[in-house]
């Protein structure tokens, strides 16, 4: 017979014990009277009520694998703690505030007037190269690695308060602050969205937004391609109605992403996922949240670039 977890104490907050804890809850004393074969690749069946495509949550939930569940159910045994909200709500503030600290440090450090603008732009270049790598590797790892992710995180934040400076600094001094204001309103808006359940994350969900995103990245690739072999503005993408449009796409990407690391975080929650897992959801949200303000900075960028001309 399995060991029931407790699910009573899982976060403190009392809006996020609700995210996946109310139903551990009522699913704990089904789950110990059954055999462990019931439950693997699909949640018990008083879950399906909100969603009928977890049936199929082995296929776009990685921790509702057979090989996974007969891992945590080994941890259990083991004394190993399971993954709380907590612990996801502490790490992933631990990585945002890297990315915080060094954006402001070297928003205030580098500078991007018309004499070091030269200089500025090759330390965000070379500062984002290298929080790409450090994420490719997190990304390929089979462990968790918080050195890995606050690192990201760190240059992830130079390249950030570079950019935000410049920005600042030629375009608008107040479209920074704007940026930062429409992530969080976007990401509150998200996260309400998805506790309601009007966002439906299943596979379906998961392949459209997969597709579109290799999509988008594909023709940022291009314009960058165009533009550099001397096609003037790219495909356009960069700069008009052409730019908002395609940033209000981005937006929408970043929203669906956002929907992706929130059901991540409710499964591990749920399924008693070990506790180092909180370190790959909170880069998960990071990276989003990085991918919504790029967004959203661009398209104020370009709505404050067009009312000025």
């Amino acid at each position: 017979m399995r060991r029931t977890r407790r699910t009573d104490a899982r976060t403190s907050n009392p809006f996020l014990s609700r995210w996946g804890g109310d139903r551990d809850t009522d699913r704990a004393a089904a789950r110990a009277s059954r055999p462990v074969a019931a439950t693997v690749g699909r949640r018990p069946a008083d879950d399906d009520d909100h969603d009928h495509d977890h049936d199929h949550d082995h296929l776009i939930n990685p921790y509702a694998q057979t090989d996974q569940i007969n891992q945590t159910d080994r941890a259990d045994r083991a004394g190993l703690t399971a993954v709380t909200m907590d612990d996801v709500v502490v790490r992933t503030a631990t990585t945002l505030g890297a990315v915080l600290l060094t954006a402001v440090l070297s928003w205030l450090l580098v500078p991007v007037d018309e004499t070091n603008i030269g200089r500025s732009y090759g330390l965000a270049t070379g500062a984002a190269l290298v929080a790409f790598v450090l994420a490719m590797i997190q990304s390929v790892k089979r462990t968790p690695s918080p050195a890995l992710i606050l690192g990201y995180a760190a240059f992830e934040g130079v390249f950030l308060g570079v950019l935000s400076s410049t920005v600042s600094t030629y375009i608008a001094a107040g479209v920074v602050v704007q940026a930062v204001l429409g992530t969080f309103a976007v990401s509150a808006g998200v996260l309400v969205a998805y506790r309601m359940r009007w966002i439906r994350v299943t596979q379906r969900f998961a392949g459209f937004v997969g597709a579109a995103a290799t999509g988008f990245v594909l023709l940022l690739f291009a314009d960058l391609l165009f533009s550099a072999f001397g096609a003037g503005d790219g495909l356009g993408f960069r700069s008009g109605g052409l730019g908002i449009a395609f940033g209000l796409v981005g937006i929408v990407l970043g929203v669906a992403f956002l929907a992706l690391d929130f059901k991540q975080v409710e499964d591990a929650v749920a399924y008693g996922a070990p506790r180092e897992e909180a370190w790959p959801a909170a880069f998960g949200l990071t990276t989003t949240l990085v991918w919504i303000y790029l967004e959203v900075l661009r398209v104020l960028s370009l709505f404050n670039f067009n009312s000025d001309n």
